[in-house]
């Protein structure tokens, strides 16, 4: 069973940023090596947070600190790594860089930097031994800035792959993307490292836009279509994938709605990729509040805003991402299947 690729989609239609977002800056460490990285997002003055886990293969850090029933209040980065369970070591690196410049929670005579963080699976492109460390961590703060970041196969994206229900040989290219909504004076934002085992769709229409493809490699396979005609998928390890990201507002909310918000952005996640929060996928969120705005259209609204820029960011990974080939691999990005 096979359907052409969908009409393109718009990639030079502005969606904004997770930057958008006063108090948030976003910086990306790419491996010259292999395609792996890290992407660290900073909230210098502090950001109340939260966390929601829906894939059942995760790869994180800090996690159980931000249950809403947890003291802790506030984070200070949120890092995103490629490497599996290697890539967690970048959260070192930007502990040291925010212990060197006095950032972090007061403990008795120190201050000790909150660095919660998730890491997607990539180590089958390249050389797997090459992974992102605490310098590679150190190195994404000190190229973070308020600017937009840089999408595609960079930072936490770079190894990043889609469509992988009926082989590696069959998978495209994915990435990391953007995008931010405003209603009123509230802002959120969203950045999504997209690997998922299932297609990635476009919410608005339906159409796969990068994701499993035909045995001759030409055309999109529609994954959740396959399947519910019986075509057995190949055998996935665990962990193999996964999504993560986070989403960002200035509005002024509680841990406990921060958790809320981070659930929301899983909803922008199904709408996006389907099959989605599988066994094989570790499906990660973090939410993050600076509070630079004392009201809030209220948690339905909030709620709805930030799974909208999920759901465009994680759109906004695959398109523009490039591909890889390598060691007898080649996974076409979603343009340059539309090319073909």
């Amino acid at each position: 069973m096979t359907r052409a690729a969908s009409p393109p989609h718009r990639f030079d239609t502005p969606a904004g940023a997770i930057t958008d977002v006063p108090g948030i800056e976003v910086g990306h460490f790419t491996h010259a090596l292999r395609p792996t990285g890290c992407s660290v997002v900073l909230a210098r003055a502090g950001a109340v947070a939260g966390v929601d886990v829906r894939g059942a293969a995760p790869g994180t850090r800090e996690t159980e600190l931000l249950a809403p029933s947890n003291t802790v209040e506030q984070v200070h980065a949120i890092v995103l790594a490629g490497g599996s369970a290697f890539g967690l070591d970048a959260a070192g690196g930007v502990m040291r860089w925010l212990d060197q410049r006095g950032i972090g929670i007061p403990v008795g005579p120190v201050r000790v930097p909150i660095v919660p963080a998730a890491v997607l699976f990539d180590l089958v492109l390249g050389d797997g031994r090459i992974r992102p460390d605490a310098g590679a961590g150190y190195a994404a703060c000190e190229a973070a800035s308020a600017t937009p970041p840089q999408e595609g196969c960079v930072g936490a994206g770079a190894g990043a792959a889609v469509g992988k229900l009926f082989g590696l040989g069959r998978a495209m290219k994915g990435g990391i993307g953007t995008a931010s909504v405003r209603v009123g004076d509230v802002t959120v934002g969203a950045l999504v490292a997209c690997n998922a085992l299932g297609d990635v769709i476009d919410p608005d229409t339906g159409a796969v836009l990068a994701g499993a493809r035909s045995e001759d490699g030409r055309s999109l396979l529609d994954t959740r279509r396959s399947l519910l005609a019986g075509i057995t998928p190949k055998p996935m390890l665990a962990g193999a994938n996964t999504s993560i990201g986070v989403v960002a507002t200035d509005a002024t909310i509680t841990k406990a709605q921060c958790h809320r918000l981070a659930q929301a952005a899983h909803d922008g996640l199904a709408r996006a990729v389907n099959p989605v929060h599988t066994v094989s996928d570790g499906d990660t969120f973090f939410a993050l509040s600076t509070a630079r705005v004392d009201a809030h259209p209220g948690m339905v609204v909030l709620a709805t805003m930030a799974a909208e820029a999920v759901a465009r960011a994680t759109v906004r990974a695959v398109l523009a991402a490039t591909g890889w080939r390598g060691g007898g691999l080649e996974l076409p990005a979603a343009r340059e299947l539309r090319r073909s």
